[in-house]
C-alpha cells in the first residue's frame, strides 16, 4: 500500500508531528495509517508534539566563538531548574556551535542541519531531548558575526548573553587588551541595554516621536513654572535631552560603567591609542532568556484541588 502527500498531511493533523517524520513513518509502514501513528508513538515523537503546546519560558542563552565567527542561540525550556540541567545545557552549546559552523538562514535550517557527532538531524536530536528532560524544548532565536573581532559574554549562567563584533586593526587583532576590552562592552551592554550602538543609527521615526515627548513635558513644566520661558529656550531645552537620549540609549555614548568620566567611544579610542592601532564597534546582540514571551502563571493551590476532585 503506497501514500500520497494528503496522508501525509493528514497523519500531520493526527499527531502533530513534522512532515518529514510523518512521511519516513508512512514509508515505514507501508502507508498504513494507525500502523504509522503507532510507529511514532513507539519511538515518542508524538508524546514529544503534546508537550509543543506548553509555554516554554526560561532556558539558557549560550554562545561559542570559533576564530573570527561568534555565535550565541537562546533555548527556552518550561522550568529554570531544567536549564541547569548538564544535558541540556551541553544541548544549547552544541547548538550555537552548529550556528557558528552551518550558518543556517533560519530556525528552520538550523533544525535541518547535523546534529554534533550524530547522524541525527537538531530536529530529530530536539525531539529526543524532550522526551529525555520530560518539558517541552524551543529553539528561539540565534545570532551570528562572521568578520571582524567578535566576543562573547554569558551572564549569570546563561540569562544574559551578548555578542560585540569589532572591526580591529591587524597589528592588534590578536593582543589579549582586545579581548578584554570586548568583554568590557559586552559587560556594559548585558547592564545596560542599550537599543542603538551608536546615535547615528537612531532614525527619525523614533527621534520625532522621542521629541515630541520631550517637548510636551517642556511645555508642561514651563506653564508650572513661576517664571515662563520664551519657545526658543523651550527648544534648546528639549534639543538637550535629545542629547541626554542618545546617552541613555546609545551603547558607543553611554557612559562607560568602568570609568564613567568617558563614554564607551571615548574608551575604545584610548584603548586603542595605547595599543598603536584602530578599534571600531560594528555592532551587537543582546538575547536575554524568555524576554517577550508570556509565562503561564500557575495556581497550584486549584491544580491540587482539581485533582483530588474538589473543583
Amino acid at each position: 500500500m503506497g501514500f500520497t502527500a494528503q496522508d501525509v498531511k493528514r497523519l500531520r493533523e493526527m499527531t502533530n508531528v513534522g512532515m518529514m517524520d510523518c512521511k519516513k513513518a508512512l514509508a515505514a509502514t507501508d502507508g498504513d495509517m494507525d500502523k504509522a501513528v503507532d510507529y511514532l508513538r513507539e519511538r515518542g515523537l508524538a508524546a514529544a508534539q503534546k508537550k509543543a503546546s506548553r509555554i516554554a519560558a526560561e532556558g539558557v542563552v549560550a554562545a561559542v566563538v570559533n576564530g573570527n565567527v561568534g555565535a550565541m542561540i537562546e533555548v527556552n525550556s518550561e522550568t529554570d531548574f531544567v536549564a541547569k540541567n548538564e544535558v541540556f545545557t551541553t544541548f544549547c552549546n552544541d547548538l550555537a556551535a552548529v550556528v557558528a559552523a552551518e550558518n543556517p538562514a533560519d530556525i528552520d535550517a538550523l533544525l535541518a542541519c547535523k546534529y554534533p557527532g550524530s547522524e541525527l538531524t537538531v530536529q530529530e536530536t530536539l525531539q529526543e531531548k524532550i522526551l529525555v528532560i520530560g518539558e517541552n524544548l524551543k529553539l528561539r532565536r540565534f545570532a551570528r558575526y562572521e568578520t571582524g573581532k567578535t566576543v562573547a559574554y554569558v551572564h549569570m549562567g546563561g540569562k544574559i548573553g551578548v555578542l560585540v563584533n569589532m572591526e580591529v586593526s591587524d597589528d592588534i587583532a590578536g593582543n589579549d587588551t582586545v579581548v578584554e576590552l570586548g568583554k568590557d562592552i559586552a559587560m556594559q551592554v548585558a547592564a545596560m541595554r542599550p537599543t542603538f550602538c551608536d546615535k547615528s543609527e537612531v532614525d527619525q521615526e523614533t527621534l520625532d516621536k522621542e521629541r515630541e515627548v520631550l517637548l510636551a513635558q517642556a511645555k508642561m513644566e514651563n506653564e508650572q513654572s513661576a517664571k515662563p520661558k520664551p519657545d526658543a529656550i523651550i527648544e534648546k531645552m528639549v534639543m538637550g535631552r535629545i542629547g541626554k537620549y542618545y546617552e541613555e540609549n546609545c551603547l558607543l555614548q553611554q557612559a562607560f560603567v568602568k570609568e564613567n568620566k568617558v563614554s564607551v567611544e571615548g574608551h575604545v579610542a584610548n584603548v586603542a591609542k595605547e595599543l598603536g592601532g584602530s578599534i571600531k564597534v560594528l555592532g551587537f546582540t543582546r538575547f536575554e532568556k524568555g524576554e517577550g514571551i508570556e509565562k503561564k502563571e500557575d495556581d497550584f493551590a486549584a491544580e491540587v484541588a482539581a485533582a483530588a476532585g474538589l473543583k
